[in-house]
């Protein structure tokens, strides 16, 4: 009965191809959505950070607040619905830019604490030092604070992205297929939920433990950078 179960839910018909091609998707989505949460996460850390010290970019800064407060007070599956639903309902775009564009921007919030509490965390006065040599504000970023604030970003960026792998089975609700959406699919055929769910669950805990190894080994490197 389990071989036969086994069976049906992965090798006939091919159905394995369908764990494949969401693994594939969610990988996809994960790591494109990441670079985006990262990049618009940068441009907001630093407009505020700028903001703090410069009293400047007013304006910016309060939209760059007003967006971190929206997307991190509100759950990432309405965001998803809105922009599938809303944003592209008249376009004919790739249901998995949307689903890319959707998790980008909603980790773009949360990366831009990240690297704002980075920056937070090098002491004032190695600014002021770079200012007080003649160095404007971006070049002191980038030749003095960012450098040391990396150390203490890297390992927070690996466990969003961790965090993001997992976010992205909510893409099932506009038919991304993704793992959780693969699981279904095979369900839906063979009226069997235990092997699909619980392959899926496996596979997840898989990357997610393997990622969590990456990043503490991260760390500890990074640490050890620090103290030699």
């Amino acid at each position: 009965m389990i071989i036969d179960n086994f069976y049906k839910s992965f090798l006939y018909d091919k159905r394995y191809m369908y764990i494949f091609e969401g693994l594939l998707n969610t990988l996809l989505i994960a790591f494109f959505a990441v670079i985006i949460g990262v990049l618009i996460g940068s441009v907001i850390a630093i407009i505020r950070n700028y903001h703090e010290n410069t009293k400047r970019l007013n304006v910016l800064n309060f939209l760059g607040g007003l967006y971190v407060n929206v997307i991190r007070g509100t759950p990432v599956i309405l965001q998803l619905m809105i922009i599938y639903y809303v944003i592209f309902k008249t376009s004919d775009i790739n249901i998995l830019i949307v689903g890319i564009i959707a998790f980008g921007i909603n980790s773009g919030a949360y990366v831009a604490e990240i690297i704002r509490a980075g920056i937070d965390s090098i002491p004032k006065d190695q600014l002021e030092g770079g200012l007080a040599l003649g160095l404007n504000y971006f070049k002191c970023m980038r030749y003095i604070v960012m450098p040391q604030a990396i150390k203490n970003i890297l390992p927070a960026l690996g466990n969003e992205f961790i965090t993001l792998v997992k976010e992205t089975s909510v893409g099932s609700m506009i038919g991304i297929v993704d793992l959780t959406k693969a699981s279904d699919i095979i369900a839906s055929r063979t009226y069997e939920y235990f092997f699909p769910l619980i392959m899926v669950a496996i596979i997840y805990l898989i990357i997610t433990i393997g990622l969590s190894k990456l990043v503490k080994k991260m760390e500890v490197k990074l640490g050890k950078n620090i103290n030699s």
